[in-house]
């Protein structure tokens, strides 16, 4: 009965020192509960600053999409422009 108590006793500290030594490693539970708080703040003003940032690069390729057109309806039209004046000194020299 000695020997099984003394095992018993033995496999009790080393469970004790196994426990103390991972809530060390995993510390204080308040202080880790409010870390993960901190954490999940974090996070939603993350996810809200991404939604702001998606919304205004939206924005800013529809202001992108309509200058490209205009850029490109100018060009059209500079080119139209100058076609005739083309043709005319393109004749004269040809």
């Amino acid at each position: 009965m000695d020997s099984a108590a003394t095992r018993l006793d033995a496999a009790l500290k080393r469970l004790e020192v196994a426990l103390e030594a991972h809530l060390a490693r995993a510390g204080d539970p308040a202080l880790l509960r409010a870390e993960i708080s901190a954490l999940v703040l974090d996070r939603a003003q993350i996810a809200g600053q991404l939604d702001e940032a998606l919304a205004r690069e939206q924005e800013l390729q529809a202001l992108a999409d309509e200058a490209s057109e205009a850029l490109g309806s100018a060009i059209e039209e500079v080119r139209a422009a100058l076609e005739p004046d083309e043709r005319e000194t393109g004749d004269g020299q040809g």
